[in-house]
């Protein structure tokens, strides 16, 4: 990872879209900064188009995607897209799965949480799983913990025992019955509303994140950065990001804005 300073300035002009997570990277601390919202809409106002890309919640999501200064918003680490036309008052949700393919995932997803539970006391389910159309969060540091690193991978390893997908995030291990990841959905969310083909454009966008769920990103976007607590997860990255900040969580986010803005 070289130093957010060596960002090149040719590659700021290019950039059309700012994509990002929002745990430990626009948020610190589990809350989310007047400075960090603020830089948010700096970007937004400049007219870059500004994409949450998220593990969190269907629920949460759809406020995001209404009330935030955000173009888009993907959630549950790629289950969907959801976008909100404020002339129309209309909001577009797009699904990886059909409505009879999530209640058959939920289905086994629940009978998977009673199995994590059981073969590791400290887990709990997320607070945030109400509001879950398609995954099932395992909290190992939001609301409980946090838990040794031993216990995080028995609860992916329980997760791939079940034919599950697992991504770790900085609060969340996150678990699913099917083949989307957060790369996948952004490629479909870019072809089907902005008509872009990433393959061929790439450099029209900045990923910015902090822990192994956002490694898809990290791995495909050259523009991608991470915020300084990056660092611990480093042994589970096999794409680390290009570039890092100074700062962790949301005063990293709010150096790589006004890198973006300078």
């Amino acid at each position: 990872m070289r130093s957010l300073s060596e960002f090149p300035g040719s590659a700021r002009k290019a950039i059309r879209f700012v994509l990002l997570d929002i745990d430990d990277t626009l948020t610190t601390d589990g809350r989310l900064t007047a400075a960090a919202y603020g830089a948010l809409e700096d970007l937004s106002q400049r007219g870059l188009r500004v994409i949450p890309v998220t593990g969190r919640p269907a629920g949460w999501c759809d406020l995001i995607a209404r009330f935030w200064p955000v173009d888009a918003v993907i959630g549950e680490n790629g289950a969907f897209y959801f976008r909100y036309d404020h002339e129309t008052r209309a909001m577009t949700r797009h699904f990886w799965l059909s409505a009879d393919e999530r209640n058959l995932a939920r289905r086994r997803l629940d009978r998977l949480a009673e199995e994590i539970l059981a073969a590791v006391p400290g887990a709990r389910i997320a607070a945030d799983q109400p509001y879950r159309v398609a995954d099932l969060a395992i909290d190992f540091a939001e609301d409980t913990g946090p838990l040794p690193p031993a216990e995080i991978d028995r609860i992916v390893a329980l997760m791939h025992a079940a034919g599950a997908m697992a991504k770790i995030s900085s609060i969340h291990v996150n678990g699913w019955f099917g083949d989307w990841d957060k790369l996948a959905m952004t490629q479909r969310l870019f072809r089907e509303i902005y008509g872009i083909d990433l393959d061929r454009q790439r450099d029209v966008v900045a990923f910015i994140g902090d822990s192994p769920n956002d490694e898809p990103m990290f791995a495909y976007f050259p523009l991608s950065i991470a915020v300084a607590n990056v660092r611990p997860y480093l042994p589970r990255l096999k794409s680390p990001p290009a570039y890092v900040t100074k700062a962790e969580a949301g005063d990293g986010f709010v150096e790589f804005a006004a890198m973006l803005l300078s």
